[in-house]
């Protein structure tokens, strides 16, 4: 059995043009959607999917319709592949029942997985292109320069970690940190701040 996915990102839009191509390629059910691409809850892809059966085809107008991401599209297609259930993209002619159709859909995943160690490789070479000019990563500070001292010296003056927390609206560990930090600087310094 053809089963088919219509999705449309906004209420504004018609899903008639994706409907009548579905039905055109043979789909005997058609679930449709009004959700953005993006979106990780989509109540009608839920049950489209859950309705599919051994031997049966995901039918889609084209493949941005199911798939927030190349990524996510790659696992709902193997998922599917690896219950007997074909697929087919109507506008890019994909069709995972024939063997041309696995070859293409394998070359996507191929690229894909490229693509994703292309990204892991430039993020790597940036930390450490930041890590010799001095920069290291990370989350910004949630206090400046002057609320540190501050902080540091409201400790000193007694007051508690967690009242000065309170009072910059951060958590007692940022707090722990700040002073951390200048204990260990003022070892080398002499000055005392024990944390």
């Amino acid at each position: 059995m053809k089963i088919g996915y219509a999705r449309v990102s906004t209420s504004s839009q018609d899903t008639s043009l994706q409907i009548d191509a579905l039905n055109a390629a043979g789909c005997e059910i058609i679930y449709k959607e009004k959700a953005s691409g993006s979106k990780k809850d989509r109540p009608e892809l839920e049950q489209c999917l859950k309705s599919l059966r051994k031997a049966d085809t995901l039918v889609v107008w084209k493949l941005d319709r199911l798939g927030r991401s190349l990524q996510h599209l790659l696992e709902v297609i193997n998922d599917l592949e690896n219950k007997g259930i074909g697929f087919t993209s109507l506008t890019e002619s994909i069709d995972t029942t024939t063997s041309t159709g696995k070859l293409v859909f394998n070359i996507f995943g191929s690229l894909a997985e490229f693509e994703r160690s292309l990204i892991k490789d430039r993020v790597k070479a940036g930390l450490e292109a930041a890590r010799k000019k001095g920069r290291i990563g990370g989350r910004p500070s949630a206090l400046d320069e002057q609320q540190k001292e501050m902080a540091i010296t409201m400790f000193n003056g007694g007051a508690l970690k967690s009242d000065i927390a309170k009072h910059f609206g951060v958590t007692r560990q940022t707090i722990y940190t700040i002073l951390q930090a200048r204990h260990a600087t003022s070892r080398n310094s002499g000055t005392p701040v024990s944390p």
